[in-house]
């Protein structure tokens, strides 16, 4: 997030408190948002407001940069609410907020920061923009319901169209399709329906490849535990595509690991179905799957943005919507 995106972020949250309480809640909320992050999506709502004619400086200018800050706040009470629902131990590079000051603390939390983010949408007073976020949490918690129900239930007879369905509902909205729409909001035109195209194949991309960087990713610059999808019980392509040809021994142990909370999951085991994953080829095969998604989402894009009036900013957009799909971080 620019450090100018972080001090909008920031203003509409309290600093300190009579109490010090009030003072801890006060930091629990500009917790995540002061730790960084990419901001992927923020970035990319401005970019697509300059595509599509909003000048920086101006009072359109102004209203996406509101927009873009509710964005990053969605952001981080989705992680923080995230977070405990997988029972994660790491966010950014540090102890997950809820290991820090408990669930209940940080659940109250992330609630805050829901508030904090219509705040941040009224501030803009861009119209369609509520319709725009509204559809996007409705989106998501379609998608994530989705996830948490198959964790839930120990379901893994699943095709890989099922993984399909919910990334598309969980990340591609939020990631790519909203960003992409509330841009064209901000400079008062209507979003093409092709951008909805679009994000579906670019965020399908973009989550296949965050599940491949789980696993063989930098942890220093990931930001989250390596092999952490795996002691979450996470479905992905990878691991849908192994399952499907792995042997029967191999699954066994697999399924019996995954019928088991992460606190009784064997260590050992899994780091053996880590290795089993790597070596399987199915890895390279989810990135291949991955750069076919990007490349056609890069394509619906570019079409869609052809007449847009900077195409400067187009190009930014495709740019960053490739590294997005490459990306070892």
């Amino acid at each position: 997030m620019h450090p100018d995106l972080l001090s909008r972020v920031l203003s509409l949250l309290p600093e300190g408190g009579p109490r010090p309480e009030l003072r801890q809640f006060s930091a629990m909320l500009r917790d995540y948002p002061q730790r960084g992050g990419k901001g992927i999506r923020s970035e990319l709502l401005l970019a697509s407001a300059r595509a599509h004619g909003v000048t920086p400086g101006t009072d359109a200018w102004d209203r996406a940069q509101w927009l873009a800050a509710g964005l990053e706040l969605f952001q981080n009470w989705v992680l923080i609410h995230d977070d405990i629902q997988d029972d994660s131990e790491q966010r950014r590079g540090q102890p997950a907020l809820h290991r820090l000051h408990g669930v209940p603390l940080a659940i109250n939390a992330g609630d805050a920061l829901h508030a904090y983010m219509w705040a941040a949408v009224h501030h803009a007073g861009v119209p369609g923009a509520m319709e725009e976020f509204l559809a996007m949490i409705h989106r998501t918690a379609e998608g994530q319901h989705l996830d948490l129900s198959w964790v839930e239930h120990r379901e893994w007879n699943l095709r890989e169209t099922d993984y399909l369905e919910m990334v598309r509902l969980k990340t591609a909205h939020y990631t790519v399709i909203v960003p992409l729409r509330l841009g064209a909001l901000a400079a008062g035109m209507q979003p093409a329906e092709a951008l909805t195209h679009a994000g579906l194949a670019l965020g399908s991309a973009f989550q296949i490849r965050d599940d491949v960087l789980n696993l063989l990713g930098d942890p220093l610059k990931y930001g989250k535990e390596i092999g952490g999808d795996l002691l979450e019980g996470k479905r992905t392509l990878i691991v849908l595509r192994w399952l499907a040809q792995a042997p029967p021994e191999q699954r066994e142990v697999f399924l019996d690991q995954m019928r088991r909370d992460r606190a009784a999951k064997d260590p050992d085991l899994i780091r053996q179905i880590h290795r089993w994953l790597l070596d399987s080829g199915c890895v390279a095969a989810a990135q291949d799957y991955a750069a076919a998604q990007a490349q056609d989402g890069l394509s619906l894009l570019g079409s869609a943005l052809s007449g847009a009036p900077d195409q400067a900013a187009v190009q930014q957009i495709l740019g960053a919507m490739r590294a997005l799909a490459t990306r070892d971080a």
